[in-house]
């Protein structure tokens, strides 16, 4: 079915028919990528620029239409995908400043015996991290999560990784997120029914890979909590803070507009024609959706709260800043995957893949898996096996292609180490050493990219698609 998100296609372009030498261009492509970001240290998106021009070039591309199909795919997705993380970003910042996002930490915690404090944690992460990016996850949780556990006078780790396994899962499987949104782009996958299918999946995925290991990490690991950190806000707290249910409303609003819209198209197939239906799919547009709830989020975490005009703009442009180089990173890697489609290397390895019998659903994971280990960047890793993947996406039902979005999704998170910034900043939040990260957030990783892995699989061969 046709992408929500992605405008015109690029046009076409010339390129040889030598299967190898495609595949060859592939290889140059990621490895070019890979050698940049990992021993060079060039930013990532200069990275997917430069992989790409190597590509189209060794794919026999005319010199002349190198970029053609980069600017393209560059185009499209921050078009569609690079509004909808700037909303993402708008909301996320209006709730931590307006104390909506302590206000479902406080009110959960609070509710909360000692005893269950691993799984309240998951439970906070897991909300709260909806509409925030993971970085800005972290840095919003980690503090919390050092001073409940200091209070309760319990093991950083089995607090603080429930907290990581819910930030982590609705960054790999759960749109609004980066990586999701680029894959439901890229694999033309429904955005509700992804949407619906992750959040199942992630629930159980939190609950093995958060609380139940994090009770066997915390023996391997049996560190206190160091004095919280980060920096105060800039932007002072306004008087009265958002209530609770007013909070969580707001952070779960463009989920219900978009599951909506699914359950309508679903349950009335054939009324298409009724104000209902028509109601329903302008309201669950992923624009419409996080548009309405940017509105309200301004309303209810602004304007209630009795900020001032001048501070709740102040607010929405300090949110912007921050995401400048997440959208040139995933506006570049959408001009490598559109590369990657366009001179018919992804066809190829396509169709080697179906040669092979190797199930759509097990290669998405394993080349996720296998770019993740190369780059350490999940996005990445998300881009090319959607890339990679996209051609066998064209014919598939509307859940095989969410349930490929979510393998590459559980894939893209796999063992996160020294190559990711994610793995270095949970090191320096928490106080460990390179040792301890890795039997800690490492393998919490691993863990969930395998749960995450196995029940996509499971529902697949469930539904007869694996």
């Amino acid at each position: 079915m046709m992408s929500p998100l992605l405008g015109a296609a690029a046009k076409a372009v010339v390129h040889s028919d030598n299967e190898l030498q495609l595949v060859g261009a592939a290889l140059a492509g990621i490895t070019t990528i890979i050698v940049l970001i990992v021993w060079k240290k060039v930013h990532p998106f200069l990275a997917l620029t430069l992989g790409s021009a190597v590509l189209a070039l060794v794919a026999g591309i005319p010199l002349t239409d190198t970029f053609t199909s980069f600017s393209t795919g560059l185009g499209s997705t921050v078009g569609g995908v690079g509004t909808l993380i700037a909303f993402g970003a708008i909301i996320g910042k209006l709730l931590i400043e307006s104390g909506g996002a302590d206000r479902i930490v406080d009110t959960i915690l609070d509710k909360t015996p000692v005893s269950r404090l691993p799984w309240a944690m998951a439970l906070i992460a897991f909300v709260v991290g909806i509409p925030l990016f993971f970085e800005v996850g972290i840095v919003l949780l980690i503090p919390v999560v050092m001073l409940v556990a200091r209070r309760a006078e319990q093991p950083l780790i089995l607090v603080g990784v429930p907290a990581l396994a819910g930030l982590s899962a609705l960054h790999g499987l759960v749109p609004p997120h980066p990586g999701p949104l680029i894959a439901i782009d890229a694999l033309g996958a429904d955005l509700g029914i992804t949407l619906g299918l992750g959040l199942l999946l992630a629930i159980p995925t939190v609950i093995i890979a958060g609380p139940i290991a994090a009770r066997v990490m915390a023996r391997w690991v049996p560190i206190e909590a160091p004095a919280p950190l980060g920096g105060e806000s800039t932007i002072t707290e306004p008087q009265k803070r958002p209530s609770f249910a007013i909070s969580i409303f707001v952070v779960l609003l463009p989920v219900l507009l978009m599951l909506g819209r699914t359950l309508v198209e679903t349950l009335m197939g054939s009324a298409k024609e009724t104000l209902l239906y028509t109601c329903a799919e302008f309201l669950g547009q992923p624009i419409v959706a996080l548009l309405i709830t940017v509105i309200v989020a301004i309303l209810a975490f602004g304007v209630a709260p009795g900020r001032k005009a001048d501070e709740i703009s102040t607010i929405v442009g300090a949110s912007l800043g921050p995401i400048a180089g997440i959208l040139l990173i995933v506006g570049a890697g959408g001009g490598f995957k559109q590369t990657l489609v366009d001179s018919g290397i992804a066809d190829v390895i396509a169709i080697w893949i179906e040669q092979a019998s190797v199930p759509a659903l097990i290669a998405g994971w394993l080349v996720a898996v296998a770019v993740r280990l190369a780059t350490g960047s999940a996005t990445v890793a998300t881009i090319t096996a959607a890339g990679i993947m996209a051609p066998l996406a064209g014919a598939m039902p509307p859940v095989e292609a969410g349930l490929l979005v979510l393998a590459i999704g559980a894939g893209s998170v796999f063992l996160s180490h020294v190559n990711d910034a994610g793995f270095w900043l949970v090191k320096e939040y928490f106080g460990m050493t390179v040792g301890e990260t890795l039997k800690t957030w490492s393998l919490m990783e691993t863990l969930l990219s395998f749960v995450a892995g196995v029940m996509v699989f499971l529902i697949g061969a469930i539904l007869g698609v694996l």
